[in-house]
This record gives structure tokens, C-alpha cells and sequence, in this order.
């Protein structure tokens, strides 16, 4: 079903990084989603009326808010398409995120209204009705859910759709609310004790910590997160596979939507280079990331110093004194500075971000230590930075 919709609605549904490819699986989605909510919301209205329960009702109204939140979603698809502009020059991706985090405020927001009703359904409980047709409706509105949170999870996963996901999130927190719905019924049925105000605050809880996930997840890329690891061994592979590049470090990657992406990374190149021929090799990569990789990518230059032998010593030799301290640890742009009283070894170190205050100067001067072990003459002059990358 869900590649027949793909076939029927999505024209070049393989190009997934094309942004009108994008806004048409987000259309569909969103159109699909509608209509399944609206119909789910008309027959557990009329379920939970007829069976005079807070907890199917609730669960109607939480469909009704799904209803909502896709409308709001294609509103977002189709806002985040807009092509880049002289005010925002980097397009309008971002609004996708804030489309989702809306989503999120709506979920929380009738988690809370039902909440309310249920406790006050939890202190004065009312007769429950029973309907095997009832059930049927409630059980068939389980797997509807079911299929709506692998379609918008397969489909989120293949465009890269932080509101598709929310929604997948939001459709198995309406499974469990709807089981627990039924089973609360079962209940009631075979042991005439009413439990429904219970379930139905239960239910509540679930569907305001759903909306609270979808928040935390939409939150991250727009406050700006590391660089995910496999994207970092992805764009460093690909600068330092270039003849002339010696190394990179200090990569930072820019979210403005799901497929654009604005990056930053220093590139080391030998020192006994010419300079025109080094920007000519930056200049070259720089234009086949954005066909490659789809990322607009900016590279600094380091000069590195690859003829002298005594320099690369050196640098090997406080490598493996930091390795030592901490594998964890890394060191870049390498110089020496060779003056008569002593050696000035000037090195940036890259620390984990589980160093912070005294754990951070401590480990400054155990490596000031460690190194001055290796030669009385050694001074280092350390830059202490943290990296970019999410640690694992």
C-alpha cells in the first residue's frame, strides 16, 4: 500500500534530495493523514458516547488533534519548500522543525485537557455501556494506527523528515493508548469494576509524553546539535581522499532543513606547497561536495610542516604522550618554535566535553607535565577545545 501511494502521488519518487520530490511525499502524507484521523476521530466519537467513557473519548480527541497536526504538517512541507531568498538566503528548511515542534504543543496541550477530565471521571465514575460493535471500531482503529506508523516512518526514514517521524512517533503512542483503552472495557465487562477514569488519565500521561519526545526531537537540529558520526566519517573521508590533503579537523555542519546543510572544516596541506596549487585542490572539493554530497562546504587551510623530520618526531612523540592520558584525545595544528632556553611546541588538543573546570586544568598541566618528561626544554603552548561530534 504504502509504495502504491508512492507510485500514484510522488512523480520521481526515487529523487528524494530534490526539493519538490520532498514537498510531494510531505502533501501525501499529510492528505493521508487527514483523512485517517477525521475517520478515526467520527467512530470513537460516536464509541465513547455510546459507551459513555472518558478514555475512548479522549482517544477520539487525541485523533481529532492527529487530524490537526497533519494539517499543520502540510502547511510546514509546504512552507519549508520555498526557494532561498534575499532574507534568507539559505532557504526556508527550518520551518519543517517548527512545524513539528507545533505538533508537539498540540499533543501535550489535549494530553493535558484529558488529564483534567479523567481525574475528575476518577473521583465521581460513571455506568459503562458495552458493544461488541464498539469493540470492533476501536480494534480496527489499533491497526489503522498500526500501518499509519510504518508509513510515515518507512517514508520519513526515505526523505529525511523530522515531521514524518514525530508522526510515526505519535501514531504507536496511539496504539498503546487505544489498547489500554479497550482492555480497560474488558475489564469493566468481565468484572463490572470500572477503571475507565484510571485508564483514561493513563492514557492522558502517554499522549503528553509522546508530545514531549516529538518537542525534544524537533528542538535539537533548531538549537543546533553535533555532527552525527557517520556524517563526520562521511565528509572527512571525502576531503582528505584528495591528493594534496594531509589531514582535516575541526569539521562543523549547520542544519537549515533536512536536506540542506552548510558545513565548516579545516584541511591540512603541506607547508613546501605552493599556495595557488593548494587552493586550487580546496576549490575543486569544495564544488564536488555540493554535487556529491549536497553540502555547501567551506574549507580553511592548515599548512603543515611535512619535510621536517625532527618536527614530525616531535609532533608523533606528544601523539602518543596524550593517547596515554587518554585515547580519547587528539591534537592539531602542530608547530615548534626552536629558541635557544627552550622549544615552544604550539598545538591545539581536542578534549572531550567530559572535561569541565578543575578536570580540564588538570589535565592541562598533567600534559604540560608528560611532555616537559619527554624534554626538559619542551614549553607547550595549548589551545583546549572541544569537538563537534556527538560522542557515542
Amino acid at each position: 500500500m504504502v509504495d502504491f501511494l508512492v507510485h500514484k502521488f510522488v512523480k520521481d519518487y526515487e529523487n528524494t534530495e530534490n526539493t519538490a520530490v520532498r514537498t510531494s511525499y510531505g502533501v501525501m502524507t499529510s492528505m493521508v493523514g487527514i483523512f485517517c484521523n477525521v475517520l478515526l476521530f467520527a467512530g470513537k466519537f460516536i464509541v465513547g458516547l455510546f459507551l459513555n467513557s472518558v478514555s475512548v473519548l479522549a482517544d477520539a480527541f487525541n485523533n481529532l488533534s492527529d487530524a490537526a497536526s497533519s494539517v499543520i504538517g502540510f502547511v510546514g512541507v509546504k512552507m519549508a519548500s520555498k526557494p532561498a531568498d534575499q532574507d534568507h538566503p539559505f532557504g526556508h528548511g527550518r520551518i519543517e522543525y517548527i512545524a513539528a515542534l507545533i505538533v508537539s504543543f498540540l499533543v501535550i496541550e489535549v494530553g493535558l485537557s484529558f488529564l483534567k477530565t479523567a481525574i475528575g471521571k476518577i473521583r465521581e465514575p460513571e455506568d459503562l455501556a458495552f458493544s461488541a460493535i464498539s469493540m470492533v471500531v476501536l480494534l480496527a482503529s489499533i491497526g489503522v494506527k498500526l500501518w499509519m506508523a510504518y508509513f510515515n516512518r518507512k517514508l520519513g526514514k526515505r526523505i529525511h523528515s523530522s515531521v514524518m517521524m514525530a508522526t510515526a512517533t505519535d501514531a504507536m503512542g496511539d496504539v498503546v493508548t487505544t489498547s489500554a483503552t479497550v482492555l480497560s472495557l474488558l475489564f469493566c465487562r468481565f468484572t463490572g469494576i470500572n477503571i475507565d477514569g484510571i485508564v483514561g488519565a493513563l492514557v492522558a500521561l502517554v499522549v503528553m509524553w509522546a508530545g514531549v519526545g516529538i518537542a525534544k526531537d524537533t528542538l535539537e537540529p533548531l538549537i543546533g546539535e553535533a555532527v552525527d558520526p557517520e556524517l563526520y566519517r562521511q565528509i572527512t573521508e571525502f576531503v582528505e581522499g584528495y591528493e594534496g590533503i594531509l589531514g582535516s579537523h575541526d569539521l562543523i555542519v549547520h542544519n537549515y532543513g533536512p536536506t540542506r546543510s552548510l558545513a565548516s572544516i579545516h584541511a591540512e596541506v603541506p607547508s613546501d606547497v605552493s599556495i595557488e596549487i593548494s587552493h586550487e585542490i580546496i576549490d575543486r572539493i569544495e564544488r564536488e561536495a555540493a554535487k556529491k554530497l549536497g553540502i555547501f562546504l567551506v574549507i580553511h587551510m592548515d599548512p603543515v610542516e611535512v619535510r621536517n623530520d625532527r618536527v614530525t618526531a616531535i609532533r608523533t612523540e606528544v601523539t602518543a604522550t596524550l593517547k596515554e592520558l587518554d585515547k580519547q584525545l587528539s591534537i592539531h595544528d602542530f608547530r615548534m618554535v626552536d629558541g635557544e632556553q627552550q622549544i615552544n611546541l604550539i598545538f591545539d588538543v581536542v578534549v572531550p566535553f567530559s572535561y569541565q573546570g578543575e578536570k580540564l586544568r588538570q589535565l592541562q598541566q598533567d600534559i604540560m607535565e608528560r611532555v616537559r618528561e619527554l624534554n626538559s626544554r619542551y614549553q607547550c603552548v595549548m589551545t583546549m577545545e572541544k569537538g563537534y561530534v556527538a560522542e557515542k
